[in-house]
Parts: structure tokens; sequence; C-alpha cells
């Protein structure tokens, strides 16, 4: 068998290696409520539908201020 003369060097090895670590995007999908991007299989962090239901009802900005202004008055 024959073996390397020189050692490589770190750099040339981590090179080497890092050629096979890239990290790809996960899959995203639209959502079907407001057509901005999600995830697949989950629910729209934005609008809280999933698959055309509503799953997770978001408070209202509104409803924010409202309740603010009730505990400050």
């Amino acid at each position: 068998m024959p073996n390397p003369k020189r050692k490589h060097t770190p750099h040339r090895r981590d090179c080497r290696r890092s050629a096979n670590s890239k990290l790809s995007l996960p899959n995203s999908s639209k959502c079907s409520n407001c057509g901005l991007a999600k995830m697949s299989h989950r629910v729209c962090p934005e609008c809280g539908f999933y698959n055309g239901k509503l799953v997770v009802p978001q408070k209202s900005k509104n409803y924010e201020n409202t309740e603010q202004n009730a505990v400050e008055g």
C-alpha cells in the first residue's frame, strides 16, 4: 500500500470536508389563507390557518391596544 509522502495541511483537509456539509433550506409552501411562505405541514405563524381551517386564533393589534388602555386608564 502506498503511503503519503507529506502531511496534508489542516486547511486542505477542512476544505475537503466542508464541501459535503453545506446546509440546504427547508421546503416551504404558500399559506392557503394569507399567501405567505411557511414550512410544510405546519400552522401558518402569521394567520393561524392550516389546511384552510383556523387552528390558532391570532390576537388582533386593536385588541392588544384596547387591553393596554384598560390597564392604564
